[in-house]
């Protein structure tokens, strides 16, 4: 017999009006490239006070075997423990409007249960808009300006153009919940945020930043972007700086800049060149890799 999905999470006694509010979401554990996605999860719970108003039984969702909860243990004893939470935060924007952001790791388990409950807390608190967001790794250079792709359960609600046309990938909860929102008849979007390969793998808060732009564009909250902006421009500084100092990583980024700046003459669309031969994304990855670890021991 099916579980009401209200079994699956609690709320807090005290939630206020949440009518017309929006409901973002980052889940942990899926496609995030350059750290996008949980760079804006991480600022928005920096600089705007929060509590959280749902909590859902995690126990029975992730299987802790295949990434375990970390432990510290100090001297003769265990001092604390690491416990996976996915919850559902209050937050107010600058001008006091309240927003939702749900945080914590994807679940392994009960997909649809969890996107059932999600659901249920939209109808419940007569929430307008549910967002999602995180980063992409694409052939472009960080030269140029980050492009953010948006989609949605109505063409209406697109901000930001894709050049994707029909394309089957991975499934993830994010993606799920935006369709199963659809399907109830709910407004539904996210966005994804292009970060170049050879940056995919550490944190590039400029694409944090694009995601944040994009977000409050299409929910029209008012979100400082200061410290968020200052983390950006000094990441930006720092691979300016290394790629100057390689002649190789150069190469690699005009290469990119040709391409780049080829096709978006020539459409609006970010695609490869068939004319121009360019490094694939290992190699592109493995060559800022292999210059940043020269880095790191020559500091």
């Amino acid at each position: 017999m099916a579980l009401d999905p209200e079994d699956l999470y609690e709320v807090d006694s005290d939630v206020p009006d949440l009518s017309g509010a929006v409901l973002l979401h980052h889940f942990e554990g899926f496609m995030d490239a350059g750290a996008a996605g949980a760079t804006l999860v991480a600022h928005l719970l920096d600089v705007h006070e929060h509590r959280v108003v749902a909590r859902f039984d995690i126990d029975d969702l992730i299987d802790y075997r295949s990434r375990r909860p970390t432990m510290t243990y100090a001297t003769d004893r265990w001092e604390s423990y690491d416990a996976p939470e996915l919850v559902v935060h209050l937050l107010h924007d600058a001008v006091g409007t309240p927003f939702l952001l749900m945080t914590g790791p994807e679940p392994d388990r009960r997909w649809e249960a969890v996107t059932a409950a999600v659901l249920s807390l939209v109808e419940r608190w007569g929430l307008r808009l549910a967002v999602g967001f995180h980063g992409i790794p694409m052939g472009v250079p960080h030269t140029r300006k980050l492009s953010v792709i948006s989609h949605a359960t109505r063409p209406e609600l697109i901000i930001e153009g894709s050049p994707f046309s029909r394309v089957q990938v991975p499934g993830n909860l994010s993606a799920l919940l935006e369709f199963r929102l659809g399907q109830a008849g709910h407004d539904a979007m996210g966005f994804a945020a292009y970060v170049p390969h050879y940056l995919a793998q550490g944190t590039y808060p400029a694409a944090g930043l694009g995601l944040l732009q994009s977000v409050t564009k299409a929910t029209g909250l008012v979100i400082q972007a200061a410290a968020l902006t200052e983390a950006a421009q000094r990441t930006d500084a720092e691979i300016s700086r290394q790629v100057a100092e390689s002649s190789e990583v150069a190469q690699v980024v005009e290469a990119l800049e040709r391409q780049y700046d080829a096709f978006s003459e020539a459409s609006e669309n970010l695609l490869l060149s068939d004319d121009e031969s360019l490094p694939s994304a290992d190699e592109l990855g493995a060559e800022f890799e292999r210059f940043l670890a020269e880095q790191q021991r020559d500091h």
